[in-house]
């Protein structure tokens, strides 16, 4: 028997289509050469010689042009296809990668930094959307748990290969993340179909205003995404007022390494399993079980810290972070018609983005203004606030769904 597919198999990855698994594998090739994003503050400061607030610019301007990213590229891939957004994107992302890299002028860097956030993740929404094309429904959080663990893999093998070669040379690290993502680019070009549902060509009439606003006209598909965004305000509080309050109780940044590798190890460790024990419950019990676990965690962070007691906490969001991770692209792909899937994915991609731009100034705000006990109090609050709404609305997302039921007979129904 094939090794690989034995590994696979107990992974909880049988069965899945070979279209898959070329995204699969081409993602873990990308993620290896993720380099750039972790070290793009210590390439401006240290490299480049900007002041804190030229690198917080810049690295804002990176963020905005993902926020853009997300339903453009979404629209894309219902508009041309996910074959082209997929390779062209990542080709133009490599582009982007190796513009900043060589660019010199803090004008150059900033125009640089914001096409790399636009470019670099326009085939993220199509990915999504690909994998709901050729996945069926009930594989669907499967397979979206299998995606997520990967990435975490090849940004766990990622991290320490950035470091050795940021102590060679920092433009060794655009370049090695600019190849990796052409090679993506290159896999899906050669490997993968065009995968697209007839409905999307059979609608070319629709307005592209329309493709991007629909969602956001979609009163069931909104009420899911505002405890989405809710929790993934609470996730990106790691980015800023999580070493600041741990460095406030007297620990020191490679402590912060330490507590903050609890959450890639768990991830590669336990993602799959966690994806199989959520699969037996209803969607909407699981993505409450997120949100009171991702509360509670950085509920956790208002105790006063040590080194232990901070794994712990990270443990728990963590493992909200793995219950939430599967099932909720699997709801947005139950929930898009088939002809803009690709926008559907686009506007939850696009709440993630949103929340990395605001999570880090509004807990930055509270942290000053009412302290660090009231921000991780306030996050345990609005993590089971957004576990609560979960339940509240799934009796209408279960009726929209048994409603779509009948227009696709293959839906699973146990999914809700």
């Amino acid at each position: 028997m094939n090794p690989v597919a034995t590994v696979l198999r107990a992974l909880g990855g049988g069965g899945l289509p070979r279209t898959y698994w070329v995204l699969w594998v081409g993602t873990f090739v990308n993620r290896l050469g993720s380099f750039v994003a972790p070290f793009l503050a210590l390439y401006l400061t240290r490299e480049r010689g900007f002041s804190v607030e030229q690198t917080g610019f810049i690295v804002a301007l990176n963020g905005a042009g993902a926020v853009m990213a997300a339903p453009l590229g979404g629209m894309l891939a219902d508009r041309v296809g996910r074959r082209l957004t997929l390779a062209g994107g990542l080709w133009l992302g490599a582009g982007a990668m190796l513009f900043i890299g060589f660019s010199e002028t803090p004008g150059r860097i900033a125009v640089a930094a914001f096409m790399l956030g636009l470019l670099g993740d326009l085939y993220r929404p199509a990915v999504s959307a690909a994998v709901a094309d050729v996945v069926p429904p009930r594989d669907r959080a499967r397979a979206y748990g299998m995606l997520y663990w990967v990435i975490n893999l090849g940004f766990a093998i990622a991290l320490p290969l950035a470091g050795l070669l940021a102590g060679l040379g920092y433009r060794l690290l655009f370049i090695a993340d600019a190849v990796t993502t052409f090679l993506y680019g290159c896999c899906v070009w050669a490997f993968v179909p065009e995968t697209r549902p007839q409905a999307a060509t059979e609608h070319k009439a629709r307005s592209t205003l329309g493709d991007l606003l629909t969602p956001f006209r979609d009163g069931v598909y909104l009420a899911f995404c505002l405890p989405v965004f809710a929790l993934a305000l609470l996730f990106f509080q790691s980015t800023l007022s999580l070493p600041l309050t741990l460095s406030a109780h007297g620990l020191t940044p490679a402590d912060y390494g330490l507590v903050m590798a609890v959450n890639g190890v768990l991830i590669v460790a336990l993602q799959p399993f966690v994806t199989r024990a959520v699969g037996r419950v209803r969607r909407s019990t699981a993505l409450a079980l997120a949100g009171v676990l991702t509360g509670v965690g950085f509920g956790l962070h208002a105790l006063p810290a040590s080194v232990p007691w901070a794994m712990v906490a990270v443990a728990v969001w963590t493992l909200g972070e793995m219950a939430q991770s599967p099932v909720a692209p699997s709801v947005v792909a139950d929930l898009a018609p088939a002809e803009l899937r690709g926008s559907y994915q686009g506007a939850y991609h696009m709440m993630w983005g949103l929340a990395s731009s605001v999570a880090p100034a509004l807990g930055g705000a509270m942290l000053g203004h009412v302290g660090a006990t009231a921000l991780w109090a306030g996050c345990c609050c609005v993590g089971l606030a957004a576990a609560a709404w979960h339940l509240t609305i799934a009796g209408a997302r279960r009726r929209r769904v048994e409603t779509l039921r009948l227009e696709r007979p293959e839906m699973s129904a146990s999914l809700d």
